[in-house]
């Protein structure tokens, strides 16, 4: 039989411990990660320095263990804000709070979809996909065959790791200093949804930047006028620059999101293509390929790859 909460003495949690708990999250959100509780287990074992340090009688150890051990799944950075709120609420519980086992979950079970809509937004749909574009802007082939820079990689790994930790380690305390009413009046001052709109807007134009840096779509086609000759592309860039490299993006898109193409099956259907387009042909004959026209659809080599002269009639 344990104590009676109102018969203990009062217990405070230092922030070393709640620092604690924040690093086991970190290192091990998806350690036994499963399909019967998916970070449930996980859960718990970030809660195991909190629940010591409050609770001392091993039957109520084990019991609020097990109390975390249920379902649970959320985005583990902006998701910490969950867990900052459960540790005060472990806290007020252990200190006389009229707090029971569903109150907790509730909480848990409110809160993970929310927020991992938020914390998906903007890491893996904001944040990420920045630092990849600075990244591999540096560390790439250069047009020209420059060679790339491999601080590039390191670079990315850097700031990548330096700014999930320090947005999860934010979250995590957030959710401990505001408690389980402060999170949700955060929620429902519409403040997150806002920073889902820009990052999701913020998403979009970096989307935009590493289309026009990497993706080119190039053709060779001509058009005659009278006695002129006008390349298509051309024509195409000079009514919006990059066009083509454009709906080459929007047709993938909607291939993926609305048609639900195999991300696998189009990667191989791209492969085959770019390997066929990429034999040089011109006016229907076949070119060298140890020449200096080594594509027909590589914008980097046009300005230098010049189609052999016509067969004598």
């Amino acid at each position: 039989m344990g104590m009676d909460m109102s018969d203990r003495p009062a217990v405070k949690l230092d922030r070393s411990d709640v620092r604690r708990s924040f690093w086991l999250w970190t290192f091990f959100s998806h350690a036994n990660y499963n399909y019967e509780r998916l970070q449930g287990t996980a859960f718990a074992q970030a809660m195991v320095p909190i629940i010591k340090k409050l609770y001392k009688d091993p039957e109520e150890i084990k019991a609020a263990l097990k109390r975390h051990l249920v379902f649970f799944n959320t985005e583990p950075n902006v998701g910490g804000i969950i867990h900052g709120a459960v540790i005060a609420m472990e806290e007020q519980r252990a200190n006389g709070a009229d707090i029971d086992d569903d109150a907790i979950n509730s909480v848990k079970s409110g809160l993970m979809g929310p927020l991992a809509g938020v914390g998906d937004t903007i890491s893996q749909g904001t944040i990420t996909p920045i630092l990849l574009s600075i990244g591999i802007s540096l560390a790439a082939v250069q047009p020209g065959g420059g060679r790339g820079n491999p601080l590039g990689s390191i670079l990315y790994f850097v700031l990548e790791v330096g700014i999930m930790l320090a947005l999860a380690y934010w979250f995590w305390f957030q959710g401990y200093d505001r408690g389980r009413e402060g999170v949700t009046s955060l929620l429902r001052s519409g403040l997150l949804d806002k920073l889902v709109v820009g990052a999701g807007a913020l998403g979009n134009l970096v989307l935009g930047a590493l289309t026009f840096q990497f993706v080119h779509v190039y053709l060779t086609v001509t058009v005659k006028v009278g006695d002129g000759t006008f390349e298509f592309n051309e024509i195409l860039d000079k009514v919006m620059p990059s066009l083509l490299p454009l709906i080459f993006t929007l047709l993938t898109w909607w291939l993926l999101a609305r048609r639900r193409v195999s991300p696998i099956l189009l990667l191989g259907i791209y492969f085959v293509i770019a390997m066929v387009a990429a034999y040089p042909f011109f006016a229907g004959s076949v070119v060298d390929p140890t020449t200096q026209c080594p594509s027909i659809l590589h914008e980097f080599y046009q300005p230098d790859c010049i189609p052999p002269p016509a067969p004598a009639s």
